[in-house]
C-alpha cells in the first residue's frame, strides 16, 4: 500500500488566487515533487529552486561547494520532511 499526501500549492501575493491541489507519494522525493509542481504549474524548470521547513533548505546544493545551501532534494523525501521538521507546511520557493 502506497501512502499519498494531498498537496495544496498556493501561490503568494497573486491577485486573484492561483492553486493547484493534486496527490504525490509521501515517499517522493523533493526534487521529484520539484518536478511536479512545475507540471502543475505549467512552469518550465526555469530558476532554481528550495524547498523551507523548520529553518532548514533543500534543492539543489553549489556544485562547487563554495556556499552552505539548500540540502540535496535529490535524497530527501517528503515524509522524512514532514516527519524531521514536524510540520505539514512546507514552502516552495521557486
Amino acid at each position: 500500500m502506497t501512502l499519498v499526501a494531498r498537496i495544496k500549492v498556493t501561490l503568494s501575493d497573486v491577485e486573484p488566487q492561483v492553486l493547484r491541489r493534486f496527490d504525490v507519494p509521501l515517499m517522493i522525493k523533493l526534487n521529484r515533487l520539484h518536478d511536479v509542481i512545475q507540471a502543475a504549474m505549467g512552469w518550465t524548470d526555469s530558476h532554481l529552486y528550495e524547498f523551507r521547513a523548520g529553518g532548514s533548505g533543500w534543492g539543489v546544493p553549489d556544485p562547487d561547494g563554495f556556499y552552505d545551501g539548500p540540502m540535496p532534494a535529490s535524497k530527501t523525501s517528503l515524509l522524512d520532511v514532514i516527519e524531521d521538521v514536524g510540520t505539514k507546511t512546507i514552502h516552495y520557493i521557486y
